[in-house]
């Protein structure tokens, strides 16, 4: 399925464009998909939420505990 298109004129500094149409080419891409690619992964970014399992561990170290500290010392019990 095709998504509808609207043509877009924008003004960038003259660097930004060189380096968007240099880029483009260097990997085979119109400028058009590497800003669109640029803006899917923008949204994608935006709406992600965390996990209901990061949810569920947040918080369950208190802050005051050495983590390093005690991961070696159980590595330490564990291996001997």
């Amino acid at each position: 399925m095709q998504t509808e298109t609207v043509k877009l004129t924008i003004r960038l500094p003259r660097q930004d464009v060189e380096f968007a149409k240099a880029y483009a080419k260097a990997h085979d891409l119109s400028v058009t998909e590497v800003i669109d690619r640029y803006l899917r992964r923008m949204r994608a970014l935006e709406s992600s939420v965390p996990s209901p399992e990061l949810d569920f561990i947040t918080g369950l170290v208190p802050s005051d505990v050495d983590v390093e500290a005690e991961y070696r010392q159980h590595r330490q019990e564990k291996h001997g």
